[in-house]
């Protein structure tokens, strides 16, 4: 049988390489694990291994020409089957088509159409960069469901957004791969369908694209078995130039997994690097449990949990009182964790909190609303708050700033893409809206109504995610005066709204009234910000809200 080989990740980040030199020629013998080729990336050179055994067909590209990743690098017959003209002509990939909710930056990964009389089986895509895996959150369709192209299939959730699956081909749903709740793995199979007017037939099965990663998890068959064990992956093996190493690896055999971690070259794919270096573990100090010492995710813990005599979460918690239920943080809920103790680690936070007369705008506003309700616009505070920090930006850039890690280096920004906090069903969301400084209260309006209701749905676009300045957090619609809201980094300043009360205040004759009073609280970058800049600030933005005429008259 005719196979694609899929130029695997070869490095975080890594969308490209060049082809420095094929290690063999079309129509060549191959056996399992032999180099292949030589490719340069930006940061190695890189040897490739074939995944089989078999002959080569074709290559497909030329010494010097630059390969993509997770695209074909070349063709082979492996020996399990005879080559067969008709089989391969039907054995074409098609492109996967990116749904919205997919990053357009996702590398395309590619998947074959089905042969007469088999089903094929779908294999989930790359849906954003370094992202190796997903919680399967729900299941649009069922087995046995005709579905069409295009139409949405599951829903899952990286440790980013909730993205949404879509049919390539129309057809019937043969079979689920995973519950819900289950981690699903990037480029394993996802479910299998017989494409439509294709009858089933499980001895014409056709696997997806052989993509290194979907070896991780593979699925078992129709017939019942096992998954199988975790797999090399791709088997890469990245190196220097040197000529110890390239001999190495022209004879995988010849070293043994206790062996490979001991010689400091750790055989691992870069999200298990990512995460040793995350534990602060020497990864060449891990010996893998993996084919020829292949480190994998679960050979890092243990090791990290063994070396600071952890005991496992259950038991801990066991020892001290039963628990109820042990629930594993992950997806919004882990990147936020990790986020926040991030920022009041390495972000000298101060507060500033001051009390705003909302009287007056909430007057205006309500005229407003009930004007433009006939063109269903929903007219909230928010915009005004926005576009009242923005004008008072203009005045004080600095609040608009970020400082490099090493705060050596200060970033002002022209734009102001302010961000707004929303309690979603998936966890704690901060979309932001671009360019405030040139659009409307009634544009901001429209914005924020988008935005709100895609972020707690959770399909919010990862673009709206990206590239906040500055961020609101409306504690107050929940409840609570004053906070201490900590900063988005790498923002310098964030400001919480408290709940709108009615108070007694003195007017300007000194008799007591009754006024709607919001507390605010600022949290700022204590680096850049100082108390005079966030006040002075504070007392511009104060001003446009309590005199709305003042905001409209400082409007471009």
């Amino acid at each position: 049988m005719s196979i694609d080989f899929i130029l695997p990740d070869i490095g975080e980040g890594i969308v490209e390489c060049e082809l420095v030199e094929w290690l063999v020629k079309e129509g060549d013998s191959i056996v399992e694990d032999q180099p292949i080729a030589d490719v340069m990336t930006d940061k190695a050179l890189v040897q490739i291994p074939a995944m089989h055994s078999g002959v080569i067909e074709k290559l497909y590209y030329k010494q010097g020409d630059i390969a993509k990743v997770h695209a074909p690098l070349f063709s082979m017959i492996t020996n399990d089957a005879q080559p067969n003209a008709d089989l391969n002509k039907n054995m074409n990939t098609v492109e996967v088509k990116a749904s919205d909710s997919i990053p357009e930056s996702a590398p395309t990964a590619k998947q074959p159409k089905a042969i007469s009389g088999g089903a094929i089986d779908f294999i989930l895509p790359d849906i954003g960069e370094g992202i190796v895996e997903c919680e399967l959150v729900e299941w649009l369709v069922k087995e046995g469901d005709s579905i069409v192209e295009d139409q949405p299939i599951a829903d899952v959730m990286t440790d980013k957004a909730l993205v949404q699956i879509p049919a390539m081909h129309s057809g019937v749903v043969e079979k689920l791969f995973y519950k819900q709740g289950e981690i699903a793995k990037v480029h394993a199979p996802l479910f299998s369908m017989v494409v439509e007017g294709v009858a089933s037939s499980s001895e014409a099965r056709v696997t997806a694209v052989e993509a290194p990663s979907a070896m991780a998890n593979t699925v078992a068959s129709q017939k019942g078995g096992e998954p199988a064990a975790k797999s090399d992956e791709a088997k890469l093996v990245v190196s220097s130039k040197s000529s110890t190493v390239k001999k190495a690896l022209s004879n995988p055999n010849s070293v043994e997994p206790a062996q490979a971690a001991t010689k400091g070259k750790a055989i691992a794919s870069p999200a298990v690097r990512r995460v040793a270096r995350e534990l602060n573990v020497n990864i060449s100090e891990v010996v893998g449990s993996g084919k020829k010492g292949r480190v994998y995710k679960d050979d890092v813990l243990a090791f990290e949990q063994e070396a600071n005599h952890i005991p496992s979460a259950v038991s801990a918690v066991s020892s001290v009182v039963p628990a109820s239920y042990v629930e594993k943080i992950k997806g919004i809920k882990a990147v936020m964790a990790k986020a926040m103790v991030e920022s009041v680690s390495t972000i000298p936070h101060f507060t500033y909190c001051e009390e705003i007369d909302m009287t007056e705008l909430i007057k205006l506003r309500l005229e407003l609303k009930a004007l433009y309700a006939t063109q269903d616009i929903k007219l909230t505070m928010m915009p005004f708050f926005m576009k009242a920090i923005s004008l008072a930006l203009k005045e004080f850039p600095v609040i608009n700033s970020q400082v490099n890690d090493d705060c050596t280096e200060l970033t002002y920004f022209n734009d102001h893409n302010i961000g707004m906090a929303v309690d979603s069903k998936i966890g704690l969301l901060v979309p932001n809206i671009k360019q405030v400084q040139t659009k409307s209260i009634l544009d901001l309006a429209a914005d924020i109504t988008r935005l709100t209701n895609d972020a707690r749905s959770g399909r919010v676009q990862s673009s709206d995610l990206k590239g906040g300045t500055i961020t609101i957090s409306n504690i107050g619609a929940i409840g609570g005066t004053v906070a201490t809201p900590i900063i988005n980094k790498p923002e310098s300043a964030i400001v919480a709204l408290g709940k709108l009360q009615t108070l007694p205040r003195f007017n300007d004759k000194g008799e007591v009234e009754a006024r709607s009073i919001m507390q605010v609280s600022w949290s700022g970058d204590h680096r850049v910000i100082d108390g005079g800049s966030i006040a002075r600030f504070c007392n511009l933005w104060k001003s446009f809200l309590e005199k709305p005429s003042n905001m409209l008259v400082h409007m471009s």
